[in-house]
């Protein structure tokens, strides 16, 4: 069982930027292409963004290219999402998940189905 702790959410107007974190206590991230996902109210979770073991591997979902920023630091054994420019619509309830079998991002791209287990999650209200 993996199961990932977020933060770094909050209450943000609209311009404005966050930066989650993802954290592994007890496992090591490293070796392990990790995913953002978010789910907002009444739709169903998407993923955000990936990247791969090496840091050099990365995706981002159409609608937030440009704008969030993913990251790794495997020496904190943390992950991040630096969101920028926010939107109203980015609001949900962000989540991160380990990709235990690949080192780097599956492509096209993970459904929510994939993982078994998740985190609370880390909540982003953006106001308009």
């Amino acid at each position: 069982q993996v199961q990932l702790v977020e933060s770094g959410g909050g209450l943000v107007q609209s311009g404005g930027s966050l930066r989650l974190s993802c954290a592994a206590p007890g496992f090591t991230l490293d070796g392990y292409a990790i995913v953002w996902f978010r789910q907002a109210p009444g739709k169903e979770r998407e993923e955000v963004s990936c990247v791969g073991s090496s840091g050099r591997d990365t995706y981002y979902t159409d609608s937030v290219k440009g704008r969030f920023t993913i990251s790794r630091d495997n020496a904190k054994n943390t992950v991040y999402l630096q969101m920028m420019s926010l939107k109203p619509e980015d609001t949900a309830v962000y989540y991160c998940a380990a990709d235990i079998e690949r080192s780097r991002c599956a492509r096209p791209g993970y459904s929510s189905g994939t993982f078994a287990y998740w985190g609370q999650g880390t909540r982003v209200t953006v106001s308009s």
